[in-house]
């Protein structure tokens, strides 16, 4: 699985709408958004205004889980219909190694332009890229969901878009410590930091 952020935009707009609740300067915002951020039911909404484009490569399994998040994101991807019978595969188009005697079988079908049969027979772990356009609040709201999932490419999804992003103060803390009872909390000590555009007249 590989996840890269590609782009980030709306923050200065993002708090220029939050300023117009407060009706206080600009600048005063960044000390505001760092503590709403973390106040869902309709206190953090200025983080739909903060657009992510994400690049990411994964096993059909989990895009079929990531398709269950609809509002707040669009998903542009490779096509397998238009693809997938231009050239053999190999053991790098999938998460994990196959068997060599499925990948034969694959390629006898890619080669005899069987489309239909290639598509019912590709394995779950087929690698596919799709390029992801969302914001701050989904993204929350999916790291909040998944990041103790038991599906392993979801933690590294959660750590390499809070390694990314620019403002990872703006998303749930990291969950690594465990608790006296054996459960997890999330860790306190996360630096926030926030930045606004400086513009001259």
């Amino acid at each position: 699985m590989k996840v890269d952020v590609l782009y980030e935009a709306g923050y200065f707009e993002a708090l220029l709408g939050l300023s117009l609740s407060y009706e206080q300067p600009l600048e005063k915002m960044v000390t505001v958004a760092a503590k709403l951020a973390h106040k869902d039911c309709g206190h953090n909404k200025f983080l739909e205004s903060i657009a992510v484009w994400l690049d990411i490569t994964a096993a059909r399994y989990w895009w079929q889980q990531f398709d269950t998040y609809r509002v707040g994101v669009s998903k542009q991807s490779g096509s397998t219909m238009h693809t997938v019978l231009h050239r053999a595969l190999t053991q790098d188009d999938f998460e994990q190694p196959i068997a060599q005697q499925i990948l034969v079988r694959l390629n006898e079908l890619i080669s005899g332009k069987y489309f239909e049969l290639v598509k019912n027979e590709l394995p779950e772990g087929f690698l596919q890229r799709r390029i992801v356009c969302t914001n701050y609040k989904v993204l929350r709201h999916i790291i909040t969901q998944r990041e103790s999932h038991r599906l392993k490419e979801w933690h590294t999804f959660c750590d390499a878009v809070r390694a990314q992003i620019e403002y990872p103060g703006f998303l749930p803390r990291p969950i690594s410590l465990e608790t006296p009872q054996g459960g997890l909390q999330r860790e306190s000590s996360q630096r926030i930091e926030v930045r606004y555009p400086i513009h001259s007249e």
